[in-house]
């Protein structure tokens, strides 16, 4: 049976790819911080799915883990591994606390690396034997090409990722590897609810509380979002097909997403200013 490392798979993305991964018949290793989430994610899924207890900011749980699976693997190389574990850090960019920005970074980004340093070697494991060598997914966002105001550390993570994975592509042309990012629009997951929970109180009395109430608003659309399921369906895909694309962008509305990446950025400027608030004009008024 083919095996995928999933990483942050309590909820959202993560657990929508899980539950269509096993259904197609795939193993799934799993990441959790919880032992109560393993558990429950274990009951759901059954034989199919074994948990691995790991922050990907903690090196050593992530060295531990990557142990666990090679020894089970006994030489098969790792089908895929999936780099989805995020957070969102919302608010003001120059009123942010830097330790905030700090976390935003090392869960996002540094834990990816942290992730593929441990993880990546399992999926070309028998190359020389024949083997064929698994894929690296990475998700990334359709906040990685297009920035939201507010959003800063969030959107510098995911354009980081972008950069990262590009490189990560070439170099692992060396082993077969392929490196395919999904950039999914909004998601009705825990992360999206934990935005619209932000507390945004520390800015009422400062220029942008307008903007940012509107910016949270967005984050209640469940009618506007799409599914985990959905992506877990995408990461299906690019973990399978023959021929993968490098970027699948998957949003709820398809040509909002390709207008907001390709329109000149000055008229993206004005259109967002305008929509929140922040336009010198709409400030007087």
């Amino acid at each position: 049976m083919k095996s995928v490392v999933i990483t942050g798979v309590s909820s959202g993305i993560g657990l929508g790819a899980a539950r269509v991964l096993t259904a197609a018949g795939l193993h799934v290793y799993g990441s959790v911080r919880k032992q109560a989430d393993a558990d429950r994610i274990k009951q759901e899924l059954g034989e199919r799915f074994t948990p691995l207890l790991f922050d990907v900011t903690d090196v050593k749980t992530i060295a531990a883990a990557a142990d666990q699976v090679r020894a089970e693997l006994a030489g098969e190389p790792l089908f895929g591994l999936v780099n989805n574990a995020g957070i969102a850090v919302a608010g003001p960019l120059l009123e942010l606390p830097l330790d905030d920005i700090r976390r935003q970074m090392e869960v996002n980004l540094i834990g990816v690396v942290g992730v593929s340093q441990a993880f990546a070697p399992l999926l070309w494991t028998g190359k020389d034997q024949g083997r064929t060598p698994g894929r690296i997914v990475m998700i990334s966002s359709v906040g990685g090409k297009s920035a939201l105001p507010f959003l800063a550390p969030y959107n510098a993570s995911k354009f980081a990722l972008e950069g990262l994975s590009e490189s990560l592509r070439r170099e692992m042309l060396l082993f077969g590897v392929g490196v395919v990012i999904i950039a999914p629009g909004m998601v009705a997951t825990e992360m999206a609810g934990k935005g619209a929970a932000t507390d945004i109180a520390p800015y009422k009395d400062g220029p942008y509380y307008a903007g940012l109430q509107k910016v949270m608003s967005f984050f209640t659309q469940p009618s506007a979002a799409l599914k985990p399921d959905q992506l877990g369906q995408a990461i299906l895909k690019a973990l399978t097909v023959s021929k993968p694309k490098v970027r699948y962008t998957v949003a709820p509305d398809p040509m909002q997403t390709f207008l907001l990446e390709n329109l000149p950025k000055s008229v993206t400027d004005r259109m967002i200013g305008r929509m929140l608030g922040l336009l010198p004009s709409a400030n007087k008024a």
